[in-house]
């Protein structure tokens, strides 16, 4: 099968009504809510088959979330750790390891398109009763091997997938904080850039700067959620020609390094000894701005014809987004001029110092850098929105205390509402750490990537698997065909290493309170969530896969 292909049943063999949704004939079944909520009907047979009711109002096709911004945000920490031709190199590395990635969920959403996303990948499929009818019309009841997967050893299946849900679900709860940490550093930036002995950087200050972030964003997912298509539409286009007045300011105003140093000069300015794992250290700034792209997969149960539409906007949303970063990270590394003087300025943020240093005008950057603020402001509305959809799936099957009152959707309102006040309380609760020390928020935030890769590496690591056995696949309308198997191979292989660098101090030889201690962390929610399970949560968590053997 060719790559983005359509791998389908064959309808006419289907008691399902197999007219255009458009259609003014077309039926749906008694009872069936997907009509009402604005589904197609490949979203009505993708919720069917996995078991599953659609509670959410599905509002339409989903956006690239804008990540161009972020490798020029946050880029001190890979221009520190590999110089401007390490992080150059390294940031093109790891967008075609993202695309091989993103290819790989893309595949699996596409199979199944639920807002569980990870845990549910990781979940198997057994044998499926499918109704199809006769030649006299009657409906039989028969296996039909098409519906048949097994993407994990049926003995782990059901704690596997619930240790999964918990790490991507960890992975996304402390992303928010980190979202809003990104929006709160280029204000405060502005601000020292203006007053360069501003008392606007205090722990505490941060800590209030992101939980406003933060409340705002939800604000925004509560009272505005049916317009977040098109508010993503609207920054879509500022994001577009931000981008290219970003490129002619900088291009023409600026001092330009000659090529042969961009892109031949690597330095190891973290003092690690070598600069090869100099290069490999700074991998967790172009590793953090390209992680995420899932989001869609657990909006899914929000979006039109889901299965045909998602895997397509996730890989071109990455694709344009790496295009785009990468251009930009090119171009900051041609007109950055003295390196340390930027990383070492007032602002903390090499981005605004590096307009202002170009425009010589403080009014021009503070446009320029409110772009940067509006498009890290969508990108934390997003984050929240993906993780409140998460919270609220793994709530659905059972795997969080208290799911009862999470899952809960109010009639009338058509958004997991309970989820996303809960999102919320968890951030909150999570940036209050930072009044006392940044140690343990900055842990956290790491944690925040070493959680969501192996998320990713337990899915992927399942339908490779399955791959390797070669067994059948769940039927997809988006499939990656003969390439699955090194498209996968590749994607593991970056996730790996992402996931080791993602422990890695900031300096080498750390003094205790420098240390990374989401390893610690990690592990320690690894423990948590398994002895959860062995104690109390294999009675009442519902794996994905029990929901698809009752259909």
């Amino acid at each position: 099968m060719e790559l983005g292909k359509v791998d389908s049943v064959d309808a006419k063999h289907t008691n399902v009504d197999t007219r255009p949704v458009d259609s003014p004939d077309f039926h749906y079944e008694d009872g069936d809510l997907q009509g009402q909520k604005g589904s197609t009907r490949g979203d009505v047979l993708d919720m069917s088959r996995m078991g599953k009711k659609q509670e959410l109002q599905a509002f339409g096709t989903p956006d690239g979330n804008p990540s161009a911004d972020k490798p020029t945000s946050a880029a001190s920490y890979g221009l520190t750790n590999g110089g401007t031709a390490g992080v150059i190199w390294v940031t093109v590395g790891v967008i075609i390891g993202a695309l091989c990635m993103i290819a790989s969920i893309g595949e699996m959403a596409s199979m199944a398109p639920t807002a569980g996303g990870q845990w549910h990948w990781a979940s198997p499929r057994s044998s499926t009763r499918v109704s199809v009818l006769s030649s006299e019309h009657e409906v039989d009841e028969t296996y039909t091997d098409h519906w048949v997967s097994e993407f994990a050893p049926k003995s782990i299946e059901k704690p596997f997938s619930y240790i999964v849900g918990w790490l991507a679900l960890l992975g996304w709860v402390t992303g928010c904080p980190s979202a809003a940490q990104l929006t709160s550093t280029l204000v405060q930036g502005l601000i020292l850039l203006k007053k360069e002995n501003a008392n606007v950087a205090a722990l505490w200050q941060t800590s209030l700067f992101i939980m406003i972030f933060l409340i705002v964003a939800v604000a925004f997912n509560i009272f505005l959620a049916g317009k977040l298509p098109l508010a993503e539409g609207i920054f879509l286009i500022v994001h577009i020609f931000g981008y290219f007045a970003f490129l002619i300011v900088l291009w023409t105003m600026s001092d330009h390094a000659p090529a042969s140093q961009v892109f031949g000069t690597f330095t190891d300015g973290g003092g690690w000894g070598n600069t090869g794992l100099s290069c490999l250290v700074g991998i967790t700034t172009p590793l953090w701005c390209f992680l995420g792209p899932d989001a869609g997969a657990h909006m899914s149960e929000e979006l039109k014809d889901a299965g045909r539409v998602l895997p397509s906007a996730m890989v071109w949303a990455t694709f344009c987004n790496g295009l785009l970063g990468l251009t930009m990270i090119i171009t900051m590394c041609f007109c950055i001029g003295d390196i340390d003087g930027v990383l070492n300025s007032s602002t903390g943020i090499p981005i605004i110092q590096l307009l202002y240093n170009s425009t010589g005008s403080f009014r021009a950057t503070v446009v320029m850098t409110t772009v940067l603020i509006v498009l890290s402001m969508v990108g934390t509305i997003t984050v929240i929105a993906a993780t409140s959809r998460q919270m609220w799936a793994f709530a659905r099957d059972k795997g969080l205390p208290f799911s009862c009152y999470i899952e809960h959707v109010r009639p009338g309102w058509d958004i997991p509402l309970n989820a996303i006040v809960v999102t919320l309380l968890v951030s909150l609760l999570i940036t209050c750490l930072n009044f006392g020390s940044d140690v343990a928020l900055n842990a956290i935030i790491s944690l925040s990537n070493a959680a969501l890769i192996f998320s990713y590496m337990a899915s992927i690591g399942c339908i490779r698997l399955k791959r390797f056995r070669g067994e059948a696949l769940l039927p997809r309308r988006w499939s990656l065909g003969k390439f699955g198997a090194p498209i996968n191979d590749a994607a593991l292989c970056f996730l790996a290493v992402g996931f080791v660098m993602s422990f890695f101090p900031i300096t080498p030889k750390p003094a205790p309170v420098d240390m990374n201690w989401a390893v610690v962390i990690f592990i320690f929610v690894v423990v948590v969530a398994a002895v959860n399970y062995v104690v109390s949560a294999r009675w009442h968590y519902v794996a994905p896969v029990a929901l698809v053997k009752e259909q």
